[in-house]
């Protein structure tokens, strides 16, 4: 077989393949076209799941008719001013996309250059079906670019039976719109079409534009679980918002990352952000998060995959460093912040609940109140035989007095109770707080293990009498083949006979513990090592089951001084609102929350 020059419309058919896979592919192109023409309002529609129609409209410089008949031919581009790929500053650059378009569909472009002074040119229009190109015309347009993809893959009916059905891409193209729309507050975006509830994003200025914009695409509960990130390294930079550990969804759909205002699917930057957040949240869990990454466009390589999702960083430690150490701070500084879902359902199942114990207390001081008729009030407690009536604390308005405000409420309050030896009921200014005593207890051991752990040599506690544990002779081995990693962590063991260790020292943290039940737990985890386990990982592992056999179990009762204690160890415990599973340890209920739950609002 000789070799021979393909024809240019199969090759554009070609490149479609690679840039063209789907409507939303297509999408994606035009708006950042749409952008990178200094557009400030955007405007798209869709039929048919992208099939039938995309039509994108906007008002950015527009183009003549010289530009219109350059702009269908390949690797034909205004976007490389300098001729070099070393330093690129817009989103579209290679050229390809409105000719793999026009190869397989009906591609109609409108535009019209932005008027400038007394230069008032026509609008014109271009047409290319199937790779067969018409010549501009004259057209009607007030201003910018209309381009309009007609019969997608019409020219290629075999690509038609690998898309899904028209709902899902529909929705496909509107999570192009809402990445692309995150990056852009300063521009407007409107979307509609079939099988859409539509979108309307304003345009967002000022210093919390991009904050304001991300609530809108995810939602107000995302922005009441969310924690600011802000971190600078030499010239990379990175911003945006991350959900507390707590808030999390079953898939990753809802992460949004970008590069110098790049929507990306980056494998460094995913990585990084599972590594910022592997220690707090639940597994098959993924957190919300819009990440801005912003730096020097020659230290990035945008062009390694045909649709621009990956990239190559100079310095890809550097990066994933930045990364996470910035979502580890703005976890930290979050405290023990939790997310606050979930709260009035739980209090529902708690009515049918009843309290198991209860620890009576004088106050140290009154507790504030919003009353739902009258002026705000002040409650002083009751001699303790009168203070309880059917298991709860009960206390009576009464007039405020100026000392009744000198100190401040804690955030997590005061403990009241204790139901079904279990949960700790605590009272602050707002309202009530539910706190899951084990879980909560368990975070705070962890944090105090891993505290001694980077101070180093955690402090250790000898046995008077080893402790003999026995097991089976292949864990026995795994086992030991880590003594080196448990001893510096506190736990020392030693081979004791075929089938049994010997520990022989404890950390001084676990000083109590159930040695015997913790080991053989701990045995069961090592098993479940993988072998691309990290030693950090490991370590982890071992920190998280030993604080799991040391902390206040479920079913134990404890005294008041033992409930507030807990409570004010969480407030100065950075990660204390989730435990080691990634689950929430409190909940929050406001006074209006338990108004609605009460029919009084």
């Amino acid at each position: 077989m000789s070799i021979r020059r393909l024809d240019p419309i199969l090759i554009d058919q070609i490149a479609a393949g690679e840039v063209i896979e789907r409507p939303a592919a297509a999408v994606k192109e035009l708006v950042e076209n749409a952008i990178d023409a200094g557009a400030r309002r955007i405007a798209v529609r869709i039929e048919q799941g992208g099939r039938r129609l995309i039509r994108v409209s906007d008002d950015g410089f527009g183009m003549g008719p010289e530009d219109l008949a350059l702009a269908i031919e390949r690797h034909a581009t205004s976007k490389i001013p300098d001729g070099s790929l070393e330093r690129i500053s817009t989103l579209g650059f290679r050229g390809e996309a409105l000719p793999s378009i026009g190869a397989v569909a009906r591609l109609t472009i409108t535009s019209r250059p932005r008027l400038t002074g007394q230069n008032s040119q026509q609008a014109h229009r271009i047409r290319v079906d199937a790779g067969r190109v018409e010549a501009p015309r004259p057209a009607a347009l007030d201003q910018g670019t209309r381009i309009e993809v007609e019969d997608l893959f019409h020219a290629t009916p075999a690509r038609l039976k690998f898309l899904k059905g028209d709902r899902a891409e529909a929705q496909a193209a509107a999570l192009v719109i809402r990445r692309l729309a995150m990056a852009h507050p300063e521009i407007a975006f409107q979307l509609e079409g079939d099988h859409l509830s539509g979108l309307d994003l304003p345009v967002e200025s000022g210093e919390n534009g991009a904050r304001r914009r991300i609530s809108r695409i995810l939602g107000a509960d995302f922005g009441e679980n969310a924690v600011e990130v802000a971190s600078q390294r030499g010239a990379m930079r990175v911003s945006g918002l991350v959900s507390l550990p707590t808030h999390h969804r079953a898939s990753a759909l809802d992460q949004y990352l970008f590069v110098n205002g790049r929507p990306v699917r980056d494998k460094l930057l995913i990585g990084a952000l599972k590594a910022a957040y592997a220690d707090t949240i639940v597994a098959g869990r993924h957190p919300v998060v819009a990440l801005f990454l912003e730096t020097d466009p020659a230290s990035v390589d945008v062009n390694v995959h045909p649709a621009k999702l990956e990239v190559r960083f100079r310095e890809s430690e550097a990066v994933r460093s930045l990364l996470i150490g910035a979502i580890r701070d703005a976890l930290a500084s979050a405290g023990h912040q939790a997310s606050n879902r979930g709260g009035v359902a739980m209090l529902a199942r708690l009515q049918a609940q009843g309290i198991t114990h209860l620890a009576p207390r004088p106050p140290e001081r009154p507790l504030s109140f919003v009353f739902p008729e009258g002026p705000p009030r002040h409650a002083t407690a009751m001699p303790a035989p009168a203070r309880y009536q059917a298991g709860f604390a009960e206390t009576m308005p009464a007039e405020a007095s100026p000392a009744d405000t000198d100190a401040p409420m804690p955030p997590l309050g005061y403990a009241r109770a204790q139901f079904h030896e279990t949960y700790i009921l605590a009272q602050n200014g707002d309202g009530v707080v539910i706190v899951d005593q084990h879980a909560a207890h368990e975070r705070l051991v962890y944090e105090r293990l891993k505290k001694a752990r980077l101070n180093g040599p955690v402090p250790t506690q000898p046995l008077l009498i080893p402790v003999i544990v026995d097991l089976p002779e292949a864990i026995r081995a795994a086992l030991l083949d880590l003594a080196e990693e448990l001893a510096s962590d506190g736990l020392v063991i030693d081979p004791f006979g075929p089938g049994a260790i010997a520990v022989q020292e404890v950390p001084a943290a676990l000083a109590g513990a159930d040695i015997v039940t913790m080991v053989r737990d701990l045995a069961d985890r090592v098993g479940e090592f993988g072998g691309a386990e990290s030693l950090a990982a490991r370590r982890d592992h071992v920190l998280k089951t030993m604080a799991c056999h040391h902390s206040i179990r479920a079913g134990r009762r404890m005294k008041l001084e033992e409930m507030d204690a807990l409570l004010r160890e969480m407030e100065a415990t950075p990660g204390s609102g989730q435990c080691n599973h990634g689950r929430p340890t409190y909940i929050s209920l406001g006074l209006k929350d338990l108004e609605r739950l009460f029919g009084r609002s």
